[in-house]
Order: structure tokens, then sequence, then C-alpha cells
């Protein structure tokens, strides 16, 4: 297998206009093969979409997503470019996978890694620079180290970064790319809400066995 350099990878991007981690992804799919990666892009829709995303996409549509059991519920906004593909069964299959993906994501907070506030990244430095395992270790070893946990965090907490349930080889991001390929549209997940029955509270816990002790001494 040919090496995959950081010029294979760029002249993959010129070449498709796919993003940096689609192209690397798809040249190590293909052993390194331009032909077969520019393929492996064009078959995932991935290369369409990326040259659509700067497109603005003001229609689509807010999904919900209710588990069973009603004790888990979902609120997403995924927008596109026309109230056509809006109202497509692609585009609307598209919403409820998103909505059914956050609820199986309780610790998904954020859309990307990019939208995470710099002070929850900093709150998460600071707990990972404190760690036990760390201690004794060099200043720039320690950066490292931390560096690489945060960035494993960060993916975490973002839904586009989250494996897709229904196929675990993509991720949610891909996924999303997919269907802008064969819309022909570009289309961005934009916000959601979880809501989790009783979260947030507080319910007063009764010992039962004490009270039942107590009223077999009254």
């Amino acid at each position: 297998m040919a090496e995959i350099t950081a010029k294979l990878v760029k002249d993959l991007r010129d070449k498709t206009g796919a993003g940096m981690m689609d192209c690397k992804k798809a040249l190590a799919e293909s052993g390194g093969d331009m032909t077969k990666a520019a393929e492996w892009l064009r078959q995932k829709g991935i290369a369409t979409a990326e040259k659509k995303a700067g497109r603005t996409a003001a229609e689509g549509a807010i999904g919900s997503y209710i588990h069973t059991g009603a004790r888990v519920g979902v609120l997403v906004e995924v927008n596109c470019e026309t109230d056509f593909v809006a109202r497509g069964e692609l585009f609307q299959e598209l919403v409820r996978n998103v909505a059914m993906q956050i609820a199986a994501c309780p610790s998904v907070d954020y859309v990307s890694t990019e939208e995470i506030p710099q002070e929850v990244a900093e709150r998460e430095k600071a707990i990972e620079m404190g760690r036990d395992d760390l201690a004794g270790k060099k200043e720039e070893m320690k950066v490292k180290i931390v560096e690489g946990r945060i960035g494993k965090r960060l993916k975490e907490l973002a839904l586009l970064e989250q494996s897709y349930i229904r196929d675990n080889t993509i991720t949610v991001g891909e996924m999303v790319k997919q269907a802008a390929g064969k819309t022909g549209e570009n289309i961005q997940v934009r916000r959601f809400s979880r809501f989790t029955l009783g979260e947030g509270i507080d319910v007063e816990k009764s010992d039962f066995a004490a009270e039942v002790a107590a009223m077999g001494k009254a």
C-alpha cells in the first residue's frame, strides 16, 4: 500500500473538493490509490457535498423522536436549500435518523466540535492535567498526552463525530454528507434539544424499610 502522505491528501482534496479528513479516510480505504479514492468519495456523496457546503441552507424541517416508553424525546432542526428537497422522503428520513441518533447519545451536547465553547475545552483540559497517571511526567509530554485526550473528549460531545447507530462504519457527519450528495443541496444540522423525563427535578428519596420499621414500633 502506498504511503498516505500529506501531499497525497492535499492532491485528492484539490481534485475532489472533499475535506482533509475525508480524503485521508478515502486514501486509507483505497490503499493509497488516488483514482479509487476519488471514486470512493463520489460513491459516498462526500465530494459533491463539500462543494455545496458554502451555499445558504434556510429551508428544511424540524423533526422529533420520542423513544419507546416516552422517557426521552428529541427535537432537531436540519436545514437544506429548497422546500422541494425538505419535503422529500430522503430528507425526511435523514431528519428522523438524526433525531434517533441524538436520543441514543446522551453525552452529546453540541452539533460539531467547532460549536464547543472555549471554556468547556479549558475545563476539560484542567481535569485531564490533574489526573494521577500524569504525575511525574515531563511538562511537554503531559501537554501532548492531554491534547490527544482533549481532542477525543471534544469529539465525544459533538453529534457529527459520532458513529452512526445504523452503520458504524461512518459518522453522523458522513451520513449527512451522503444525503447532501444525493439531493444535490447543502444540508446542515443546525441545532437540537434532548428532553429526559424528570431531568433536573430533585426527588426526595425515602427509606421505605426504615419507615416500615418505625411503623412497627408505633
